[in-house]
């Protein structure tokens, strides 16, 4: 399964492209124009902007500090689990499991998404790596009072044992596996 891995790096100026969405005319003004970011090493990806501005040519513009995110292409070996599978995989599971409680349009998700990878990998035959997305499945997270995502979620023998709101290090994450290992 391939997924989208994002990397932001702070340049300290950047090109804009502006492109008139509200208004036509060229006598639009800039309140009436949106402004992206697009950069070689960003593989094309825009990132809409909003600060202040040093030029006022009305195609072209410096910004005095930006910051560039770059999407990736990433293989993840994490299977899939919804709510027809949950007891099954993670309930009936012996062991530590893992479920990354996401969903396609959540940013600090998509950000996540390498470390929980690389921790799949890290701990192959130790850990069950599950994520589920929230969209598709939305009794379970229902169920276990998911508010925020990304959520991640650890059950040992069924029972849920740790989570861990929001997108942090990988350590906050080891950490809290590691706990559970035997």
């Amino acid at each position: 399964m391939a997924a989208a891995a994002f990397t932001c790096t702070s340049l300290p100026s950047l090109s804009l492209r502006s492109e008139t969405r509200i208004a036509s005319s060229p006598s639009a003004s800039l309140s009436a124009r949106r402004l992206f970011a697009v950069s070689p090493e960003s593989g094309g990806l825009r990132i809409r902007l909003s600060q202040s501005l040093t030029s006022t040519h009305p195609r072209v513009s410096r910004l005095r500090r930006g910051v560039v995110c770059e999407a990736q292409e990433t293989t993840t070996d994490i299977s899939i689990v919804n709510d027809s599978t949950w007891d099954s995989l993670v309930l009936k599971a012996d062991g530590p499991v893992l479920v990354d409680f996401w969903a396609p349009w959540c940013g600090p998700c998509k950000m996540i998404d390498p470390l929980v990878n690389e921790l799949a990998q890290q701990y192959t035959g130790k850990v069950k790596f599950y994520k589920l997305n929230t969209d598709d499945s939305p009794s379970t997270p229902s169920q276990y009072n998911v508010r925020s995502i990304p959520t991640i979620m650890i059950f040992v023998n069924g029972e849920k044992k740790d989570a861990i709101i929001g997108a942090v290090p990988k350590s906050t994450l080891t950490s809290s596996i590691d706990k559970f290992l035997q």
